[in-house]
């Protein structure tokens, strides 16, 4: 946990929102079910006789398929209405997890708070510097969220780590937390976005990561003390756990906790507008 991080109180147990993963800004597949109806077959008699209708039967069977074409009409319907949905409330006891929650969960092993520490609603990203909707939101999105928010003192931000590249996402992660041994964690974390150039094609390989902070002007001996221990490595993989204990599955994802710790989940590289809605709407309870 970061020392400079200050945890809430836990007696409230937060609520969150969660969305589908049609907003997610992240490609992915959906399997559509498949519904076979087949005709159910008759019996002719091969009695040449008079064939009478068993009215009690047939209505039974329009019956049925009045409510079958009924049921399938709901389904679609329901459906679309899912997968247009961008927030779904749901309780905090609804999370599938082996721990349950806690406002830990949301505030420790996490980097320094950018922002006013005092500030009515909390923003927690969970990302990996390699995660190419995790780059998209810092460049399209984030900056507009610090202008309008965080630096008039309305909201304040936290980044955490959750792994889902590869080693040298660790290793960047670990790197950023050696910056803010010398209190330049968020520099360094614009820097390495700054610096993104794909998923896993070797761009925050070792030596890229101490480059940055020759770039910075880090004191190197400092630094790459803690590089080579990986002096942070066991705090990037515990934020990791948190957010798979908050049911994270996707990055970026972001959980907005207000003044009551009452919090929403959105999930996926959101346009800065969904976050202004949201934001708006807590600040004026």
């Amino acid at each position: 946990m970061d020392p400079n991080s200050k945890l809430p109180s836990e007696d409230n147990v937060p609520s969150f929102f969660s969305n589908d993963d049609r907003n997610t800004g992240k490609p992915h597949d959906k399997k559509n079910d498949e519904i076979n109806l087949s005709k159910p077959s008759s019996e002719t008699s091969q009695r040449r006789t008079n064939l009478t209708v068993h009215w009690p039967s047939l209505g039974i069977g329009a019956g049925i398929a009045i409510a079958c074409i009924f049921c399938g009409v709901l389904l679609v319907n329901m459906i679309d209405t899912e997968s247009t949905q961008i927030l779904d409330e749901i309780t905090i006891s609804e999370i599938t997890a082996t721990e349950k929650p806690t406002i830990a969960s949301f505030y420790g092993n996490a980097s320094p708070i950018l922002g006013d520490s005092n500030a009515p609603l909390t923003l927690v990203e969970f990302g990996d510097y390699q995660c190419t909707f995790c780059k998209k939101f810092f460049h399209e999105t984030e900056e507009s969220i610090v202008m309008n928010y965080v630096k008039t003192g309305k909201v304040k931000m936290l980044f955490k780590d959750f792994i889902v590249v590869d080693e040298d996402s660790v290793n960047a992660a670990n790197a950023a937390h050696c910056a803010n041994d010398q209190k330049m964690f968020w520099q360094y974390h614009s820097t390495l976005y700054n610096n993104w150039d794909g998923e896993g094609t070797g761009w925050a390989s070792s030596e890229q990561l101490h480059q940055f902070a020759v770039t910075l002007g880090l004191d190197m001996n400092k630094f790459s003390e803690c590089i080579s221990q990986s002096k942070w490595k066991d705090l990037v993989l515990s934020s990791h756990a948190d957010g798979r204990t908050l049911g994270v599955d996707a990055t970026p994802t972001f959980f907005i906790i207000d003044e009551n710790n009452e919090v929403l989940k959105i999930v996926g590289s959101q346009r800065y507008d969904v976050f202004q809605e949201v934001f708006d709407s807590l600040l004026e309870k």
